[in-house]
């Protein structure tokens, strides 16, 4: 049985292409790579109303994109096993707690979201969501919302519904996502044109 096979390379792909045991290698770098990024992204605020900004949903989202769904779906896993067993690789760590305790806090649902979003955006890129600015907005457009909706879910469920969930674990952020969403849509295509292949 043939395997099914993406209609566009991602960035990755058309410019670190993989072949056997090299293209193995390839993957485990790019995969350690990609969790550090992330790491260093939730780390990095950047002044912005009506709060400060990470770029951590940035980071996933485009590395998810250049990567395809294969190798974001892997980064962003194990970046969550790298926090469960207790390195202090996501935002807050290890002040606001590290490890399972963290996880099944009320920020547990966006860790979800993040791999969920990698999935499908990574996914999308591989069918060319990553050649054209408005498509690249759709795309993350369609990854954050793959975060806030286990995110939002999950911090109900821990602080209860009684209580603001959407002015605490949504409203706060919009602005600073509408931002990366720009940022990621002009990068993408951006790079794609600068490698003289943007056939989307």
């Amino acid at each position: 049985m043939q395997a099914t096979v993406a209609p566009y390379d991602t960035l990755v792909e058309r410019m670190l292409p993989s072949e056997g045991v090299r293209g193995w290698m390839r993957d485990i770098l790019l995969v350690i790579a990609g969790t550090a990024l992330i790491t260093l992204s939730a780390r990095l605020q950047i002044p912005f109303y009506p709060v400060p900004m990470t770029m951590q949903t940035f980071a996933i989202l485009v590395l998810a994109m250049a990567y395809g769904p294969r190798l974001g779906a892997a980064t962003l896993a194990l970046y969550i096993v790298e926090g469960a067993v207790g390195l202090p690789v996501f935002a807050g760590t290890p002040e606001k707690g590290i490890g399972l305790a963290y996880m099944m806090g009320p920020t547990g649902g966006y860790i979800l979201g993040f791999l969920l979003a990698a999935m499908l955006v990574g996914w999308l890129a591989a069918r060319g969501f990553d050649r054209s600015p408005a498509k690249a907005a759709i795309a993350m457009l369609a990854g954050n919302v793959v975060i806030y909706v286990p995110g939002l879910l999950w911090l109900g469920a821990v602080v209860g519904w009684d209580k603001p969930v959407l002015a605490w674990g949504l409203y706060p952020f919009v602005l600073g996502d509408l931002f990366k969403i720009a940022l990621g849509a002009a990068l993408l295509p951006g790079v794609w044109a600068l490698i003289g292949r943007n056939d989307g």
